[in-house]
C-alpha cells in the first residue's frame, strides 16, 4: 500500500497502523501470506514453563527456572527466531523488531496480510521516547503503562524501516506481566508482538490452543492460563488508543480495558475523543 492510499482516511489509516483495518481478509490492501502447512503430530518447539503463576515475580526458590527461561528467550531472539510468550491479555508471538527476516517469518506463519502492522513491545515507559514522538504528558503514559493497552503514536527513525514500512505510526505495548517486562529489558531492543494464532482465528489463552503453531516456533514460554477460556471477554486483547493527534484520542479497538482507559484520558487529562 502506497503512502498516498494510506492517507485516504484518518480513522482507516490509524486502524491500519496497528493491524485493525476493517477490510476483509484477502483484500487489495495487502498481500495475504499463506498460513503454514498442518503441523506434524509432535511439536518442534522447545517448551519452558515459568515457575509459579508466570505473571508475578517468582519467589527466590524459583528464580533459577525464571532466569533460565529469560536467557533462553533472549538467545533465541538474538538468533532471529520467533517465540511464543504470555502477556497480560493473550499469548503472543514475539521476535526482534530489528530483525527483518524474523518479521517476515511472523507474517508467514500467521498467514497475516503484509498491510497489517505489528505492535512493538518495550520494557519501560522511558523507552517509549526513543521510538515514538510523544505528544502527551509522561504521567499519562505512566497511568496506562504497564497495562492492557496499545498506544498508537508517531514512530521515530530508531525503529527498523522494515517494520511496518507503509505507516508513520506504531502501536506500543508494555504488558503488565513481569516476565515480558524482564524479557524486554534483558533483550535491550524493541520486540515485535502479535497474537499467537492464525490470522482471523480465535486468540489464545493457553499454550495448547496454538499447539498447531509450535513446529514453526523455536521456543514456547508457558506462563499458565490467561483468564477464563470460556469467557469471550478474556479474548478481546488490549484496548488500542490513537494518541498521535495532540489533545485528542481515538479508540481503535475497545479491547479489555476500555472503561478505565477512556476515564483516564477524558476525566484526568481532558483529551477530546476524535470522530
Amino acid at each position: 500500500m502506497s503512502p498516498a492510499r494510506w492517507c485516504g482516511g484518518m480513522r482507516a489509516a490509524v486502524a491500519a497502523s496497528v493491524g485493525l483495518s476493517e477490510e476483509p481478509v484477502g483484500s487489495r490492501s495487502g498481500r495475504l501470506l499463506r498460513p503454514p502447512s498442518p503441523a506434524p503430530a509432535m511439536p518442534g518447539a522447545r517448551l519452558l514453563r515459568l515457575p509459579g503463576s508466570g505473571a508475578g515475580q517468582a519467589a527466590s526458590s524459583e528464580r533459577a527456572g525464571w532466569t533460565e527461561a529469560l536467557r533462553a528467550a533472549v538467545a533465541e531472539l538474538r538468533a532471529g527466531a520467533v517465540l511464543a510468550v504470555p502477556t497480560d491479555t493473550l499469548y503472543g508471538l514475539a521476535c526482534s523488531a530489528s530483525c527483518s527476516a524474523a518479521l517476515r517469518d511472523v507474517y508467514r506463519l500467521k498467514g497475516r496480510s503484509e498491510a497489517k502492522p505489528l505492535a512493538v513491545c518495550l520494557g519501560r515507559v522511558a523507552d517509549v521516547y526513543r521510538y515514538c514522538h510523544v505528544r502527551v504528558p509522561e504521567e499519562l503514559l505512566k497511568d496506562l503503562l504497564p497495562g492492557p493497552v496499545t498506544l498508537v503514536m508517531e514512530r521515530t527513525e530508531a525503529l527498523n524501516k522494515d517494520l511496518n514500512p507503509f505507516t508513520p505510526l506504531v502501536g506500543i505495548r508494555i504488558p503488565d506481566h513481569t516476565f515480558m517486562q524482564d524479557l524486554s529489558q534483558m533483550f535491550g531492543e524493541p520486540l515485535a508482538l502479535t497474537s499467537a494464532n492464525l490470522s482471523s482465528q480465535a486468540s489464545s489463552l493457553n499454550v495448547e490452543e496454538f499447539q498447531h503453531l509450535w513446529p514453526h516456533l523455536s521456543l514456547v514460554i508457558d506462563g499458565g492460563p490467561i483468564g477464563d477460556s470460556q469467557s469471550p471477554e478474556c479474548r478481546l486483547g488490549s484496548t488500542v488508543v490513537d494518541l498521535s493527534v495532540p489533545g485528542k484520542f481515538g479508540i481503535i479497538r475497545p479491547g479489555c480495558a476500555l472503561e478505565r482507559t477512556t476515564a483516564i484520558l477524558q476525566q484526568k487529562y481532558r483529551l477530546l475523543p476524535s470522530h
